[in-house]
């Protein structure tokens, strides 16, 4: 029972993101479209979608400007602390907020790509990101880190606690090395 709850919690946590983001997108391109529609203001049947995608990515874009301004931020603020103090919603608002950092924003957890030593003897290494260097409120070891894991062709991934003796860091971007990672490996690392 507890491997059932526990692959329904990682399905919501790949899923509800992508899900939430795609609904929003959605919304907001049904929104463009209903006002279009509203005014009459027809192009082309074959235009008509790009035009739309591109205004509801543009009111997005917006969004996100009004959000950064300091005018509205403390509005915004206002809102991100009602949810995070709001019983049930929290969990999920907060899940979804720090998984979408985690990604973009300035709290980016994987900016720290690492090559970890899984198997010493023969030499096998994986590559991964640093999320979390002090691991005291866990209890745990000073010699360990948090290394995020992720799998190819996926969202996806595992943390590993890993002893800081086994990790070699990778001269190369983040960027390059997720793309690489999420690839396969079948991809080229841009200078």
């Amino acid at each position: 029972m507890t491997k059932i709850v526990r692959y329904f919690i990682q399905g919501l946590i790949i899923t509800v993101p992508v899900g939430i983001t795609a609904i929003v997108v959605y919304k907001v391109f049904d929104w463009v479209r209903s006002l279009f529609s509203m005014f009459g203001t027809i192009i082309s049947p074959v235009i008509d979608p790009f035009i739309i995608l591109a205004t509801a990515l543009i009111l997005i874009f917006l969004m996100g400007l009004l959000g950064s301004s300091i005018v509205l931020r403390p509005l915004f603020s206002l809102l991100d602390n009602t949810l995070e103090q709001t019983p049930v919603v929290k969990t999920v608002y907060s899940s979804i907020k720090d998984f979408m950092s985690a990604f973009v924003g300035s709290k980016k957890r994987f900016n720290k790509p690492v090559l970890v030593t899984i198997n010493k003897e023969n030499n096998i290494q994986q590559l991964g990101f640093i999320t979390k260097e002090d691991l005291s409120e866990l209890n745990l070891s000073k010699n360990c880190v948090a290394v995020y894991m992720p799998l190819s062709y996926s969202i996806s991934g595992n943390l590993l606690i890993v002893p800081t003796d086994h990790i070699t860091v990778v001269d190369a971007s983040s960027a390059e090395v997720m793309k690489f990672i999420v690839s396969g490996g079948v991809t080229d690392i841009d200078d």
